[in-house]
């Protein structure tokens, strides 16, 4: 080949390349399809997702949707760098809400799939924070947890599922005469030690958004003469699930785990166990066919009181700064459909957000349905407050025998240094509103 058609050739390739190169920075696929940037955080449903992702693409000819499952820290990476996602699918926290109290997320109020979404599920949204008038996130898969409980077990006493604290206690007391342990500790994890018994206690025993709303208004003031505070509100109800903890759990809770809890419930070892639905499937891989239900957790002498914990396992999101709003929208709408949105809420244990969803057909969940559709909801306390404020270790000091009164007195002042009344923002939030 002579030197000058080796020149040409080679021209041609730049050529070719730096073509693609333009497309791609217009944000165009080979095909000449316009990319979507669908950032999705939930790994064990990828498969799911990606089903839902290439039916989409392929049932039209102008947007190829590519899923990113890199997770938060890119994801606020790329606000900073002013190239975030079209569309999100995350977890919502104080990680991701900080994008919402930065007014960084489009409104997404008028879209069909807002209308569908429950009205009583917005105050739980809100109270990671709001951006005046909009609607900057909607739910999509909302996890709800309370006391998982052998079923078998419960039967072969003759033991009723309890709905007030003194049943509770007559149920353990019934258990243990049978040789049976009532409830599986795992404190050696402190976010078992949060998400269950910290949570259950103080959601069953009191209003936590008015509680939280109540304490926002204190702001630096917080202590134990305020109107609310942690050690004022918290210490009683903390105290009194203390007690399951010391006389009716399994006597090496302390060093037992969560993937220990999962192994000896699963073989019968515990009539109990305070774990969300995320436990079922580790529980399933050794005791298939376990016999589960959950109920919510009784924490004072009215059942008028019960109600289950639920957080917004994932929920949507379009950024402001994308330039592919309205393909955006389309892929949202898409993904709110009600065969997708139901499938995907079955596929995970979640409940799904919307009005006219028929409820979940697991039996191991649906002792928590009639909570649910009554909005007998609260969202775990250990998880509204900044991570700055080491709940998870304080609830499992006060487990391994630290005093709560003090404790909570700690987390007042914790609160009260904070000067807290909006979730403190990191600087890359910050920068990514500018």
């Amino acid at each position: 080949m002579s030197s000058t058609h080796s020149r040409a050739r080679r021209i041609a390739a730049v050529l070719a390349v730096t073509a693609l190169g333009g497309a791609l920075l217009a944000g165009c696929s080979a095909d000449g399809r316009e990319t979507l940037r669908f950032t999705f955080s939930k790994r064990e449903a990828l498969p799911f997702m990606q089903d839902v992702v290439q039916t989409y693409n392929a049932s039209q000819d102008d947007v190829t949707v590519e899923m990113d499952t890199s997770g938060v820290d890119v994801v606020s990476a790329s606000f900073v760098r002013g190239n975030p996602p079209d569309i999100m699918l995350a977890n919502y926290n104080y990680e991701i809400a900080r994008f919402v109290q930065r007014c960084a997320l489009s409104d997404l109020g008028e879209t069909d799939a807002a209308a569908t979404v429950r009205d009583d599920l917005q105050p739980l949204m809100e109270q990671y924070g709001a951006c005046d008038g909009r609607t900057s996130a909607l739910p999509y898969s909302v996890m709800a947890s309370s006391v998982i409980y052998n079923t078998q077990i419960f039967e072969e006493n003759g033991l009723e599922v309890p709905t007030t604290w003194d049943e509770l206690l007559a149920v353990c007391d019934a258990l243990e005469e049978a040789g049976v342990t009532p409830f599986y500790g795992t404190f050696k994890d402190d976010w078992t030690v949060a998400q269950g018994w910290y949570d259950y206690a103080i959601g069953g025993s009191l209003d936590v958004i008015d509680f939280f709303d109540q304490l926002a208004g204190e702001g630096a003031e917080v202590d134990g003469s305020s109107a609310v505070s942690f050690e004022k509100d918290f210490t009683p109800p903390v105290e009194k699930v203390l007690t399951l903890a010391a006389e009716y759990t399994n006597d090496d809770a302390d060093s037992r785990a969560y993937g220990d809890g999962n192994l000896d419930f699963g073989n019968g070892e515990a009539a109990m166990y305070l774990q969300g639905p995320w436990a079922f499937s580790e529980i399933a891989k050794t005791a298939p066919d376990a016999p589960l239900g959950t109920f919510p957790l009784p924490m004072t002498d009215d059942p008028d009181d019960l109600a289950i914990r639920v957080n917004m396992d994932l929920a949507a999101m379009i950024p402001d700064a994308s330039t592919k709003k309205d393909a955006a929208r389309d892929f949202l709408e898409y993904l709110y459909q009600p065969d997708i949105i139901e499938a995907y809420n079955d596929s995970q244990l979640g409940f799904s957000p919307t009005k006219d969803a028929p409820p979940p057909q697991d039996p191991r969940i649906e002792g928590m349905q009639s909570y649910y559709d009554e909005g007998r909801i609260y969202q775990g306390p250990s998880v509204l407050v900044p991570k700055t404020i080491p709940v998870f270790a304080y609830a499992q000091a006060m487990l391994f025998g630290q005093d709560p009164a003090r404790t909570f007195a700690t987390m007042d002042s914790d609160w009260s240094r904070l000067a807290f009344r909006q979730p403190v923002l990191t600087d890359e939030a910050e920068e990514a509103t500018r």
